[in-house]
């Protein structure tokens, strides 16, 4: 990615305890991880490294009309598809703007709320965090050049100017027929018609 990260202060993770922090000896299944911005930003990326996290949660502190408030911008997301196995504890991902529920703009700090049911796992965090800007909103760049070409299932696809698809598949399907047929009797001495001067006319075969 030609675009660098933003400027931030990543805080420890800080664990969300439920009961007496003093008595309650079972490892805590939140943690907390305050990012704090070095200037107001609308994000366009949030990239990190997996470690045995199971679902995440974004939220963001944004400036909006000289007033602070905090958004959710996404909700459990799922890093792990069955939190007691290893699949997906050490993958690295990429949250982009498109999949929030809100606009990740004039983001002052950014709040990640790591969730773990499993005790399988001593311990679980995400790491290699990067927050990445937008460049210009509603661009190209917005969206990875893979996902910009697919086309949305609402919209239909412009065949014009393509050959009839059941017509290709009859003239497939004549075209198996012919190929069995021509194996069937490889060891006769002719093909008959289209048996031209020992070799086979392709006119001829594809008019059939």
């Amino acid at each position: 990615m030609s675009v660098e990260p933003v400027s931030c202060t990543i805080k420890s993770p800080v664990a969300l305890q439920i009961g007496d922090t003093v008595s309650d000896l079972s490892r805590p299944g939140v943690y907390i991880t305050d990012i704090t911005l070095a200037e107001p930003v609308n994000i366009q990326e949030i990239s990190f490294k997996n470690y045995y996290t199971a679902y995440l949660t974004v939220r963001v502190q944004q400036r909006e009309d000289g007033s602070v408030k905090w958004v959710t911008c996404l909700r459990n997301h799922c890093l792990m598809a069955n939190p007691h196995a290893e699949a997906g504890s050490h993958d690295y991902f990429s949250i982009y703007r498109q999949q929030m529920s809100a606009k990740p703009d004039n983001v002052m700090t950014v709040r990640l709320i790591l969730r773990q049911p499993s005790s399988e796992w001593l311990s679980f965090n995400i790491e290699e965090i990067n927050i990445y800007p937008c460049v210009k909103e509603d661009t190209e760049w917005d969206v990875p050049a893979w996902l910009s070409t697919l086309t949305p299932v609402e919209t239909s696809l412009d065949l014009k100017g393509l050959p009839d698809p059941e017509t290709v598949s009859s003239s497939i399907q004549q075209m198996w027929a012919l190929t069995e047929i021509m194996q069937a009797s490889q060891n006769a001495a002719s093909i008959g018609r289209f048996d031209v001067d020992g070799s086979y006319d392709v006119k001829l075969l594809s008019y059939m």
